[in-house]
């Protein structure tokens, strides 16, 4: 699979996201797609083909087989990272619709449009305030969701984090109970809590970043009417220097994700 087209659209929305946003796609890529493509794939190669039982009745290795791995774990782990980053494309339509209303201005010579050209537009940085707010904190509720669904499902589909050295197997054609054995099995239950350790952590991430973003709404609201607002689409010299900052640190790990993926 190609990760470069899901890192494309990642990357663009990372300019807009919270500093613990940006810490949650640095342990995306680093910890679950760059493990998941060089390390992960190679260790469960081809399955079937390990998967070994006493019998030589012809379809009993293939219907074990799949009553105990319904859907592989590697390609679990590739749907799971899938969903999870699908929610970004929310955040990336939103701020394409700005960026668009903003030209679109700018073209017809609106007094409102504060841009001087085109170019600035598509640089600028929004803020998660107003209708961005609620189109970015609904990303982060969809992600814990995705989240939380695909590790009650990944515990409930093979009964929990561990493999098996030995299965015992008496499902048709097989002619009585037999032995099934799994190749590798204490390797693959490391890649296993490993992937299902990581997840928990960006989870809690998706929980850490919802309530800043939360306490930040509330704390906008407490304020008094009259103090000046502040400009959604306006940054300080502060805010500006320290998204640069976060902006270089996710970028080159990410494109040190990206190397690893094409060699």
């Amino acid at each position: 699979m190609d990760w470069g087209a899901l890192h494309t659209i990642l990357g663009g929305v990372n300019k807009h996201s919270t500093s613990i946003g940006k810490i949650w796609l640095t342990v995306l890529f680093i910890f679950r797609i760059m493990i998941l493509v060089v390390a992960a794939e190679r260790v469960w190669g081809d399955e079937q083909d390990d998967f070994v039982c006493n019998t030589l009745q012809p379809g009993c290795k293939n219907v074990c087989y799949d009553h105990f791995f319904p859907i592989s774990h590697i390609r679990l782990w590739a749907l799971q990272l899938i969903f999870v980053s699908t929610p970004a494309l929310l955040v990336a339509m939103h701020v394409a619709y700005w960026r668009h209303e903003k030209k679109r201005q700018f073209r017809k010579g609106d007094q409102k449009c504060e841009y001087k050209d085109i170019e600035e537009i598509r640089k600028q940085r929004f803020h998660i305030e107003g209708s961005l707010w609620w189109t970015y904190t609904s990303s982060i509720f969809f992600r814990l969701v995705f989240e939380a669904v695909f590790m009650y499902a990944f515990y409930f589909m093979y009964d929990g984090f561990r493999m098996p050295r030995l299965m015992k197997c008496n499902a048709w054609p097989c002619p009585n109970t037999v032995d099934c054995f799994v190749s590798r099995p204490t390797e693959k239950t490391v890649f296993t809590i490993f992937m299902i350790a990581v997840s928990s952590i960006c989870i809690l991430l998706n929980v850490a970043e919802l309530c800043y973003l939360l306490t930040k709404f509330f704390l906008r609201r407490s304020k008094k009417p009259g103090n000046p607002k502040h400009h959604p689409n306006h940054e300080t010299k502060e805010e500006t220097k320290q998204n640069e900052m976060n902006e270089l640190i996710s970028d080159s790990c990410q494109n040190t994700v990206i190397g690893f993926s094409s060699s």
